[in-house]
């Protein structure tokens, strides 16, 4: 049986993201993302909206990114993978289940004076990737997920606008 998990999600950070790290030194965050959506109603005539929140974690060095250059109301575009993590309610004692999104690769949208947050040439996104195979949990030492920072403009166009490069 064949099976496809991928996940690409544009939308806003609902909060700053803080990066921790795992006793091995492998950077994570978990960054909070509203995606709308909008649709016209056909009984009514009028554009109805809908948001969804969805909870991300990033790995390593794109974990680091994300701390350093975004912020609130960031728009970013992630591409990933569904997991779903389930624990026991040390309260009541029930399973519990939960779907998130673990980022593999992120492209920040926008400019610094387009969004809260700022980096990089206005207009002109850029991305950071983590491994495929990133750690599942920040739990287990899986030590360095490498990953990187691939700017997708060249380097001569961000210096020439005065703007710092991210690397």
């Amino acid at each position: 049986m064949a099976s496809f998990n991928k996940v690409i999600l544009v939308g806003n950070l609902t909060r700053d993201p803080q990066v921790k790290y795992t006793t091995g030194g492998t950077a994570v965050t978990e960054i909070g993302l509203a995606v709308n959506r909008r649709w016209l109603d056909k009984q009514s005539n009028q554009w109805k909206d809908e948001t969804t929140f969805v909870d991300i974690t990033l790995w390593g060095r794109t974990a680091e990114i994300a701390g350093e250059y975004l912020a609130k109301g960031r728009s970013v575009l992630i591409e990933g993978r569904l997991q779903l993590d389930t624990w026991d309610d040390r309260e009541s004692g029930q399973k519990r289940s939960k779907l998130r999104v673990v980022g593999e690769n992120m492209t920040m949208l926008g400019g610094k004076g387009d969004n809260p947050g700022g980096g990089g040439a206005p207009g002109r996104p850029q991305s950071a990737s983590s491994p495929r195979n990133a750690p599942a949990e920040p739990d287990h030492d899986h030590g360095d997920s490498g990953g990187g920072y691939t700017p997708s403009f060249d380097d001569h166009s961000a210096g020439a606008q005065g703007d710092e490069v991210p690397f």
